[in-house]
């Protein structure tokens, strides 16, 4: 199942099923093309997911390449897209490997300049994507910007360097200022996971994306809504962006408040909360069990700011039980 709130939702997460395959296997993005070492890595990856009864991220290294669009929409929005006329908002979820390189091919469709600046993961100045620096795209221009990983290392004074892994996000940093103020309110804007060697992978087609941008989420006035199984692994990416502080809220599921939002054993200390304040360009993200210890049911995800809920920054986590139903589902309106 995919989400069902919106035909641009349904076709990202379709397109990424589509696109997988081996890739998402190896906790690499599935909008990525493999290298030529792909197939062993994700034999290794399934033998070592098939012992610990989960998937899990095989090793990074890999340089992999894609295309992106910015794209105005009919509605009026901005978007990023893995093909012309088809961008979404959010954007298209890219995933990599601690050590991973990504090469990508970005192309401005619209009419003002625009550009692509990441969170999280390394690049130069000549791929920081402002327009201070003379790295932004001018109408109907292209140019390649270079996203680099790395994984935790010993620096030569002693102290260690953190790794790249993470819930991170990219976005628009020049339309309407040099901030990109103006696209990231259009919707130029997406989600970015790095993966550490060994994570644990959630299932393919149940990766969320929710982004609060100012009073909406994902720029829509109400939540979009999400589907699931009970019993399926599940990871919620979520993304602040806008003038305003939210808490984030879902019913029913927890999540530990660290890097993976999973406890490494029974004495991790890290809090296990349901309910976490996000400011403007923060983001994490967590896996979780539908349903676990609760069942199916609609459960409701939202801002818990009242205010915010109330005028619409809220949506359905739809947990079905093995025969498709949703108990409850449709009684209120």
């Amino acid at each position: 199942m995919t989400s069902r709130a919106s035909d641009h939702t349904r076709r990202t997460f379709g397109r990424r099923l589509l696109a997988g395959g081996a890739v998402a296997a190896l906790g690499g993005t599935a909008l990525t093309a493999p290298a030529a070492s792909s197939a062993a890595s994700a034999a290794e990856t399934a033998a070592a997911g098939a012992s610990a009864g989960v998937r899990r991220a095989g090793k990074g290294g890999e340089t992999k390449r894609i295309t992106l669009y910015a794209e105005k929409l009919a509605d009026g929005r901005m978007g990023y897209g893995l093909e012309k006329g088809k961008a979404t908002v959010p954007g298209p979820l890219i995933e990599l490997i601690e050590g991973d390189t990504l090469h990508i091919e970005f192309e401005n469709t619209m009419d003002v300049a625009v550009s692509l600046h990441p969170h999280g993961v390394d690049y130069d100045i000549a791929n920081d994507g402002t327009r201070m620096n003379n790295s932004h795209v001018e109408p109907g221009g292209t140019r390649t910007y270079t996203w680099r990983t790395h994984a935790p290392g010993r620096r030569e004074d002693g102290t260690w360097r953190p790794g790249s892994a993470g819930y991170w996000h990219y976005h628009d940093h020049v339309v309407g200022t040099d901030h990109g103020t103006g696209g990231i309110r259009a919707g130029l804007y997406g989600p970015l996971v790095v993966r550490r060697e060994g994570d644990v992978l959630p299932d393919p087609g149940r990766q969320f994306t929710i982004v609060f941008n100012d009073m909406t989420t994902n720029n829509l006035d109400k939540g979009p809504d999400f589907e699931a199984t009970v019993g399926d692994r599940c990871e919620i990416i979520m993304i602040t962006h806008g003038e305003y502080y939210h808490t984030f809220h879902v019913h029913g599921h927890r999540w530990a408040d660290n890097r993976t939002g999973m406890l490494t054993g029974p004495d991790d200390p890290s809090p296990v909360i349901d309910n976490k304040i996000t400011g403007p360009a923060d983001s994490f993200g967590f896996q979780f069990l539908a349903g676990e210890g609760v069942g199916a049911g609609a459960w409701m995800y939202h801002c818990h700011v009242q205010s915010h809920s109330d005028m619409g920054m809220a949506g359905l986590l739809l947990i079905a039980k093995p025969d498709g139903t949703v108990p409850g589902h449709g009684e209120h309106h």
